[in-house]
């Protein structure tokens, strides 16, 4: 079975679907977060790595050798993560390994915002930076064709059916 990477923006709704995985498919179905490992302040990061974007692609290029080893054990995973499709390809190709499918999780701008403010209750993070960032993980998917689930209008029910659907038709 091959290892879905789901992949997102704050608020896009990829840890709430991996979250809805891991409680429905308990025994069937390893979920890992990449932010278990621990984020450190943005100082740290750039202190040890150079910047943010170094510490991202490390620890990505790190987890893709992680779901590696797990994924020749013949175990189902889902690993959601937020990072760049771009870290995940070269993680998996430095791991030899291929066997796995990037969703990007996604919302649109007005969704987003609103589950950022009434939701989350972190108004501060619904900014352009945010909305900046959204919008480069969609152009990066659809420029590697890679599967976009828009959760802007869909139920949880449904998110969680299709990256069960594409990640192993079996369960």
């Amino acid at each position: 079975m091959p290892v879905a990477i789901l992949i997102g923006a704050s608020r896009s709704g990829k840890t709430t679907i991996a979250q809805a995985i891991s409680e429905r498919f308990l025994d069937n179905v390893e979920v890992l977060f990449f932010d278990r490992i621990g984020v450190p302040a943005f100082e740290d990061m750039v202190r040890e790595y150079g910047s943010s974007d170094a510490w991202q692609r490390a620890k990505t290029i790190e987890w893709m050798s992680v779901l590696a080893k797990i994924a020749e054990t013949g175990r189902k995973v889902v690993f959601e993560g937020q990072t760049r499709l771009t870290f995940v390809a070269e993680g998996a190709a430095a791991a030899g390994w291929s066997d796995y499918i990037p969703i990007l999780v996604d919302c649109d701008d007005e969704t987003r915002a609103r589950r950022l403010i009434i939701d989350r209750q972190q108004p501060e993070l619904a900014n352009s930076e945010t909305m900046s960032w959204a919008n480069y993980l969609r152009r990066e998917a659809k420029a590697s064709g890679c599967d976009i689930l828009d959760t802007s209008t869909v139920s949880l029910d449904q998110a969680v059916s299709y990256v069960i659907a594409r990640a192993s038709p079996r369960l």
